[in-house]
């Protein structure tokens, strides 16, 4: 008997949301237990199904296809190749420390938190099902429905006057470019009934034999912009970033985690699964454009990122510049770009996770999220300003740190087929210094204030939470082969599918050149 692995991944926390929602008001103590356990016990199974994936076998692995709407073509398809899995398994991870970080937060709402647990777990089953959605139309149903828990937890569980302002800024952006997505899924259905055979599956969709190989060049990159806007919102890119500094500052530090750590992947993950290996031919044709987008990220979010006074804000800029490493990465169309870009989705989600639940700690102790006021931190809780150091420097991709690996390998790629815009990228390395030193210096050296209490360093129950993301990010940063041998097939498949090589090193071109004129 086949275990229906992904779908008791994507059941557990569904149902388990479901029981805590249902939950008397006056049992939060409750519901937090519960939380935590069927997180934990979806980690746990998670690890179990990944134990058993074989980075050298079939592409899409632990695969679920079931009739759903037979009459257009519509299927419950799960699956999941390498890049899914490392980001299934983000997901997995990063719930329970952000259940663990949240557990004193949501007391002073009207249902004490109860709610706010119950929005995780149904979150959860969400991401978990859209990376290992296989059918088209299943992606879009769940990359829209995600924006249901989101909402109710910036609006409602948020902090700030301005958190309801953000969560409809959030949805207008999120269903804008939905929109655009659903006439591209639409004009996708209609092209695949013309090759005689309607259907939603991306295996019967994508690749050189796929239903979509031989369309019109001109309606590919229309469908390809639907698709592509749409995550481009999603990641965020400039210049539709502009909703992610408003959410993640109004947003309670977990669910800011939860928003950039994962859900904004599902933007990145997307142009790679869906925008290049549907539409290659318009994907290379869009390289320069995203390209110059990618640089505008990088450079515009750090530099912005230097003038924040307010500390998530600061982090969710910072986010803008890392994801057009990632996009850069992607479009640079080359193995070592698709791996460091797929290797940086995942160590982005540790960094800056640590870096918004050390925050939100920080949040806890003092109840603001400005830099100005705090300081002199590092003398009454030097674990505290530890970690959070270390997340900083991961941050900039200091060398031993797990990002150092992804960003290499993006830098790498980039220069072997675009060396200007790699060398441009590079600025946003020396900005990424600027903004995280300065930020910890201006929060972690120096005096205490004398007009408020020194903050107590951190609790067992708050090194539980950030402790295995420091562990990760040193250890991935000593030793990624792990995360890159169930990356590299995949890239390698990817590859292949939109038909695309490396190109040949410039010193194997330069010594070809001198056989040809020896000749």
């Amino acid at each position: 008997m086949t275990i229906p692995w992904l779908t008791l991944a994507i059941a557990l926390p569904a149902l388990g949301g479901l029981g805590v929602a249902l939950l008397p008001r006056d049992r939060a103590e409750t519901a937090k237990r519960v939380t935590l356990g069927v997180t934990l016990a979806t980690l746990v199974l998670l690890l179990a199904m990944a134990s058993r994936f074989d980075p050298s076998g079939a592409r899409l692995q632990f695969t679920e296809v079931y009739p759903w709407i037979p009459r257009f073509g519509v299927h419950y398809a799960l699956g999941v190749d390498g890049i899914a899995l490392v980001l299934i398994l983000l997901s997995a991870l990063l719930v329970p420390l952000v259940v663990l970080a949240a557990w004193n937060e949501n007391d002073d709402a009207e249902d004490r938190g109860k709610g706010y647990f119950a929005l995780i777990l149904v979150l959860e089953a969400m991401m978990i099902g859209v990376f290992a959605a296989t059918d088209v139309f299943l992606f879009y149903v769940l990359f829209e429905a995600m924006l249901i828990p989101v909402y109710f937890m910036i609006g409602r569980y948020g902090r700030g006057a301005q958190r309801r302002a953000a969560a409809v800024k959030f949805l207008l952006y999120s269903l804008f470019g939905g929109l655009l997505m659903l006439v591209s899924v639409i004009g996708v259905y209609a092209l695949s009934s013309g090759a005689g055979q309607g259907t939603f599956l991306w295996s019967e969709l994508a690749g050189p034999e796929g239903l979509l190989a031989g369309i019109d060049p001109a309606t590919a990159k229309w469908l390809f912009l639907g698709f592509f806007v749409a995550f481009a919102i999603k990641a965020p890119m400039w210049p539709v970033h502009t909703w992610l500094p408003s959410a993640a500052g109004s947003s309670r530090p977990g669910t800011a985690v939860l928003l950039v750590g994962v859900l904004d992947k599902v933007g990145t993950y997307g142009m790679l699964r869906y925008c290049l290996e549907l539409f290659p031919g318009a994907a290379t044709w869009f390289v320069w454009p995203v390209i110059v987008l990618s640089l505008v990220s990088i450079v515009y979010g750090a530099v912005v990122a230097i003038g924040q006074s307010d500390m998530l804000r600061l982090i969710a800029y910072t986010s803008v510049s890392h994801f057009g490493f990632i996009t850069l990465g992607i479009f640079a169309m080359t193995s070592q770009g698709q791996s460091g870009a797929a290797l940086y989705m995942v160590n982005h989600g540790f960094s800056t996770g640590a870096l918004f639940l050390i925050v939100g700690f920080l949040i806890a102790r003092r109840g603001s999220a400005e830099i100005a006021d705090y300081g002199g931190v590092q003398k009454a809780a030097p674990v505290l300003a530890g970690t959070f150091l270390v997340a900083g420097l991961s941050s900039l991709a200091l060398p031993g740190l797990s990002p150092f690996v992804s960003e290499f390998l993006v830098f790498v790629g980039t220069f072997t087929a675009y060396p200007v815009p790699a060398v441009i990228a590079s600025v946003g390395v020396v900005l990424a210094a600027l903004y995280i030193l300065w930020m910890y210096q201006r929060t972690m050296t120096g005096p205490l204030p004398q007009d408020r209490p020194a903050p107590r360093d951190l609790s067992g129950r708050e090194l539980w939470a950030v402790g295995p993301l420091i562990a990760l990010i040193v250890l991935f940063g000593l030793y990624p082969q792990p995360l890159l041998d169930v990356i590299n097939p995949a890239v390698e498949q990817t590859m292949q599918q939109i038909d695309v090589t490396d190109p040949a090193p410039a010193l194997d071109q330069v010594a070809g050149g001198q056989e040809g004129a020896g000749e």
